[in-house]
């Protein structure tokens, strides 16, 4: 399977969201900063393990890692995922268009089909006047 390239960040950013792990390491990093040590917590897998998955990210701009003294905090940087949204949101208008066009079918379909409304009753006037004695 060929490899996404630089000219292709779209193919770049999907390969990378495809992993479950970088997926939740992304959920994680959505609440703040954190180390790699702190983001390996709910893996069993190694620190290098997790590194790897985080220059995956990296290099699909979806974090940016830092570095202050020995620390190497990382944080989600949501701007590579703008391409993503604006590729999904021409498939949220088709999708969109195709609802509402089903839609309107269901509605004319259950108009055609709706029983006739029955007639509303019609009550007697109440007579005014003194109020009928009951028989002993």
């Amino acid at each position: 399977m060929p490899q996404p390239t630089a000219s292709d960040p779209l193919s770049t950013t999907f390969a990378a969201l495809a992993d479950p792990t970088r997926r939740a390491i992304l959920a994680r990093l959505a609440s703040g900063e954190a180390s790699v040590t702190e983001l390996a917590e709910p893996f069993t897998m190694s620190l290098p393990a997790v590194s790897r998955h985080l220059k995956v990210l990296e290099r699909a701009g979806l974090i940016a890692r830092g570095r202050e003294a020995q620390w190497r905090p990382c944080r989600l940087d949501p701007e590579a995922l703008k391409p993503v949204d604006a590729w999904l949101d021409g498939y949220r208008q088709f999708w969109a268009a195709k609802l509402d066009r089903l839609e309107s079918y269901l509605g004319k379909m259950q108009r055609e089909t709706a029983p006739p409304a029955a007639p509303t009753p019609v009550t007697a006037p109440r007579r005014r006047g003194r109020p009928r004695r009951k028989p002993h």
